[in-house]
């Protein structure tokens, strides 16, 4: 039986749809039809979620260590607090290390997913669209560059998320994450990559 760790912030538990709706519980049912016998993901997130509060929520889980496959997707509340870039390098490099060795130390099994740009949302409204884009973007940047450097996975889900620009049926009713027919279409672009992890743990 594979098993499935999915660490982050609302977007990982899908604030605003159904436990149904949410990626990760899309991803299992997804990889379930491919063939793949996985239990149900095991989540490790909360909304407004930054890296050091992700960081305690690891340590203070009781995990079954070691996991198959390992999501991480945080950040977004670094941005939104202003917290320096650097500050999240540190802490996302830290966090990206404790996903790796839940991953029984294959920093091939680990999936590093992009921040969404909220600028574009209705929540986003009154504030500076250009300078939040422009933040998510940097972030998003040191995530991929310590996913690459590491040996992860990156996937990048922001473009996918600003198309909320112009179809609101992409977001949930709170106007700010996203709705049960965005997260499928975050789960087209991560099953490829979970199917080749899963595929070379056979």
């Amino acid at each position: 039986m594979n098993t499935y760790l999915a660490l982050g912030d609302s977007y990982t538990i899908g604030a605003g749809v159904l436990n149904k709706e949410r990626w990760p519980v899309l991803l299992v049912g997804a990889l379930r039809s491919m063939g793949y016998t996985l239990d149900d993901p095991e989540i490790i997130a909360q909304n407004g979620w930054t890296t050091d509060e992700l960081i305690d929520g690891i340590e203070l889980a009781d995990l079954r260590c070691p996991y198959a496959l390992v999501s991480l997707q945080i950040g977004v509340n670094n941005q939104y607090r202003g917290r320096s870039l650097e500050n999240f390098r540190l802490e996302f490099a830290d966090l990206l290390m404790l996903a790796i060795n839940l991953a029984d130390r294959h920093a091939s099994n680990v999936i590093v997913v992009s921040i969404p740009d909220w600028s574009v949302t209705p929540f986003a409204d009154g504030r500076e669209a250009a300078k939040i884009a422009k933040e998510i973007d940097q972030f998003n940047r040191v995530k991929k560059d310590l996913a690459q450097s590491s040996g992860a996975s990156y996937v990048d889900i922001s473009a996918l998320y600003r198309q909320a620009a112009s179809d609101l049926a992409m977001l949930a009713d709170d106007g700010l994450h996203p709705s049960g027919a965005m997260y499928a279409a975050w789960v087209d672009r991560i099953l490829p990559v979970a199917n080749r992890i899963l595929d070379g743990e056979k």
